[in-house]
């Protein structure tokens, strides 16, 4: 945390020296105006003095950036200032630093407008942990250490209104937390025993016990803050188109300025026309829309790792996604329960049936029994019915669960543990087949076959229409990968609207697959990426089309996450490799924010692009008019400054979220 105070420490005496030195410059100019009639010497000199200190600043700003690898365009105001003093027009001078310090103050409050989201994250990071700890002879207490000290297996206790301090499991009977903080849901959400915790999330109005299932540094909320970081840190390839383009507009705005004093023989013509030539665009503009898209993205729970493929994710070609727990919803859930002959003949009720095997699997660690309990819990909230008490459950691992429920033995799991006297044969004379994406568990009560649930891993329900969407903005090249068998992925193709569906597939194949995609023809880019794919041609930079996204789960999809142009892992924040293998992080596992995530990231180059050529065009066009001597300097400058304001505020609302359309 203390790297991230002397962050928060630095952005703080950053903004407020701009501010000092904005405000001084302010009452310079009312004491000038003051001293102006009556006396001139002492209020020249002050004009004068405020224009050299600000070109003093300037200079060593323009040397911090160049040593940074940044071209600006420092250099105009500094001449602009040089050339007012030296045709004795001191108030537009002024005017100039005003620019100068407003530029700074307003970059300064639009920064820390647009990191909001992003800082909000490591602020709220979690510093402090409750570990249950016993001393010899005494009940168990609770001891404050610092969260890096929480090891795997220590019981926690999370107070009312804390933050859950690592990823763990709820170990209190029911919990209701705010995961606003990680996946950008407004809503609490109710937990019961058993459920996974994700480091980040708030706890509500009552304490709960947890154990910790990893430790601080690998927990789902700790690698988010690291993403947030790199993010901070980074510059989008566009904001360096912008840096390049300093140089041209200076070229430019120097040849006009020399052309007027040329033809006019007046230097003051030399004056008028830099006092106008407006810089902030170039400087501020950019980075200014991207830092806003990055938050905006951060708010909708979706963190990238550098503001590169924020540019990058507005240009993707093809989507690649993976299908178990990418389109599918991750976990299977029970589709029906089918009744055995003999349950039939008996009455048994398949919803008692089900609770009664719901509250077994509670017991068991295998991969359905979550699906068969989560449908048996539902059940019970829902109908508000008695849960029934389970007594002497014995799991034999990877075979299933045997335990006394009221007057019956209940076995749930595997076909020979539940009855061993029942055949395959007999099993299929009572049972219809099993399609390919189904899934099963049996039961049986005194050790007579009482039934089957059958279970599915569903598509996502909003899978199809995301696809829609993506098609809608002409991402019309949308492909499965999968290790899965082809029957069992075309019914999710089918289902969510994918056509390309390449199965059965080993880890190497699907990386194929991907660096595969950058040699297929590229899809027409919209106006906004023809523009800026155009500047990078002219400086010489790689104007490649075609962009591959990746969007798998994070855990086993690592090799084809690192191998995309750009890796999209989506988690409900129990996963931690997915910071590790991708590029884009999915915090609240939702897949209609991939779409999302391009609509933002095409809004967002929209607006800087209009800020920063809005800006130079006015700023040429005014030059112009300046350079036949009718903008008086000190107007000039004051246009200057109102195109400057303009553009910022402009690119500043990159942060607001608009109507999602292409």
């Amino acid at each position: 945390m203390a790297a991230d105070q002397r962050i928060n420490t630095q952005g703080i005496l950053r903004f407020s020296a701009s501010r000092v030195l904005l405000l001084v410059t302010v009452l310079i100019g009312v004491v000038a105006g003051v001293l102006w009639r009556i006396q001139y010497p002492v209020a020249s000199w002050l004009l004068i003095m405020t224009a050299v200190v600000s070109v003093l600043h300037s200079l060593w700003g323009m040397i911090v950036n160049i040593r940074k690898g940044h071209v600006g365009v420092d250099i105009l105001a500094i001449v602009a200032l040089m050339s007012t003093l030296a045709v004795h027009e001191y108030w537009a001078g002024w005017v100039v630093v005003l620019m100068v310090f407003s530029g700074e103050a307003i970059e300064d409050f639009a920064e820390s407008k647009a990191q909001r989201n992003l800082e909000a994250l490591v602020e709220a990071a979690p510093s402090v942990a409750h570990v249950q700890g016993q001393a010899p002879g005494q009940e168990s207490s609770w001891n404050t250490v610092p969260v890096g000290e929480v090891n795997v297996g220590d019981t926690l206790l999370v107070k009312p209104g804390e933050t859950i301090p690592v990823n763990g499991v709820l170990h209190s009977a029911q919990a209701t937390l705010d995961m606003s903080m990680i996946n950008g849901e407004p809503l609490p959400v109710d937990l019961y025993e058993g459920s996974k915790l994700s480091s980040g999330a708030i706890n509500g109005a009552s304490a709960i016990e947890m154990v910790a299932t990893a430790k601080s540094s690998d927990s789902q909320y700790q690698k988010i803050i690291e993403l947030v970081k790199s993010a901070q840190e980074s510059r989008p390839a566009a904001v360096k188109t912008a840096d390049l383009l300093a140089v041209p507009f200076t070229v430019v705005s120097l040849a006009i300025a020399f052309m007027a004093w040329g033809f006019s023989r007046d230097p003051m013509r030399f004056a008028e026309v830099l006092v106008i030539a407006t810089p902030c665009p170039l400087l501020i503009a950019a980075p200014v829309a991207f830092m806003g898209g990055t938050g905006r993205l951060a708010k909708a729970g979706i963190v990238i790792k550098a503001q590169d493929i924020l540019e990058r994710l507005g240009e993707v070609s093809h989507v690649f996604f993976d299908k178990t727990g990418t389109l599918t919803q991750k976990k299977p859930r029970v589709d029906r329960i089918e009744l055995s002959a003999w349950s039939q003949q008996r009455g048994v009720n398949p919803d008692q049936l089900l609770i009664s095997a719901g509250m077994l699997e509670g017991y068991s660690s295998h991969i359905l029994a979550r699906g068969v309990e989560t449908a048996a819990l539902d059940l019970i909230h829902a109908r508000q019915l008695p849960r029934p008490v389970v007594n002497d459950a014995r799991e034999t691992t990877g075979n299933g669960v045997r335990a006394k429920v009221a007057d019956s033995i209940i076995a749930v799991g595997r076909l020979k543990f539940v009855d061993s006297t029942v055949t395959d044969g007999q099993i299929a004379s009572e049972f219809p087949a099993l399609a390919s994406n189904e899934m099963v568990t049996y039961v049986s009560v005194d050790g007579h076959m009482a039934g089957r649930i059958i279970l599915k891993d569903f598509p996502r329900d909003n899978a199809k229409d995301m696809i829609r969407r993506l098609d809608a903005l002409g991402v019309s090249r949308v492909t499965m990968l999968t290790g899965d068998k082809s029957d069992s992925a075309n019914i999710v193709a089918n289902a969510v609207g994918i056509r390309d569906v390449r199965a059965e597939l080993l880890p190497e194949e699907k990386v194929a697959a991907v660096e595969g995609a950058r040699i297929e023809p590229s899809v027409e880019p919209g106006r906004a990426a023809r523009l800026v794919m155009w500047l990078k041609g002219l400086i010489g930079i790689n104007t490649e089309q075609n962009i591959s996204m990746m969007v798998g789960d994070g855990v086993n999809d690592a090799p084809v996450l690192a191998a995309s142009d750009i890796g999209v892992a989506m988690t409900d924040g129990s996963s931690t490799a997915a910071s590790e293998s991708a590029q884009v992080v999915i915090m609240n596992d939702d897949i209609s924010m991939v779409p999302k995530g391009i609509i933002i990231s095409r809004q967002t180059r929209r607006i800087m692009l209009q800020a920063v050529f809005g800006g130079i065009i006015a700023a040429i066009l005014c030059m112009i008019v300046a350079a036949f001597g009718a903008i008086p300097a000190v107007l000039g400058a004051l246009i200057q400054e109102l195109i400057d304001v303009v553009c910022i505020l402009w690119a500043l609302t990159a942060i607001i979220d608009r109507k999602i359309t292409s």
